[in-house]
């Protein structure tokens, strides 16, 4: 088993915006809102073209996370997919995401997404 430890400091609870995805369907209205409990992640994110997402995944290393997402989007469309990401930092302090992902149903294809903590300062 992992350390989540890092990974639980940088996520639980926490808030994150888009900050590039191009191929995908969250954008820079959508938040995301990360719950972490040991090595398990739950969260929610909902906003722009989406009515309402949730994601359950799992610490893999030690900056490292997966994730299974499922959307319901305004249009009443249903989608769901699976991303492999990175935990990190910037300059600034806020933490950041970087993920691989691609979609399971109800679309095909995928891309690289990347979010940036919402500041609480």
């Amino acid at each position: 088993m992992h350390t989540p430890s890092e990974i639980h400091r940088r996520l639980n609870n926490r808030r994150f915006t888009v900050a590039s995805n191009t191929q995908g369907l969250s954008g820079a209205g959508t938040v995301f809102h990360y719950l972490v409990d040991g090595d398990a992640i739950s969260g929610t994110y909902q906003g722009g073209r989406i009515r309402l997402g949730k994601q359950v995944g799992r610490v893999t290393g030690v900056d490292t996370i997966e994730l299974l997402f499922q959307c319901l989007t305004l249009d009443g469309e249903l989608l769901s997919g699976w991303s492999r990401g990175t935990v990190g930092v910037d300059p600034a302090g806020l933490t950041t995401l970087s993920f691989e992902w691609g979609w399971l149903s109800g679309a095909t294809g995928g891309g690289e997404s990347s979010y940036v903590e919402l500041s609480s300062r």
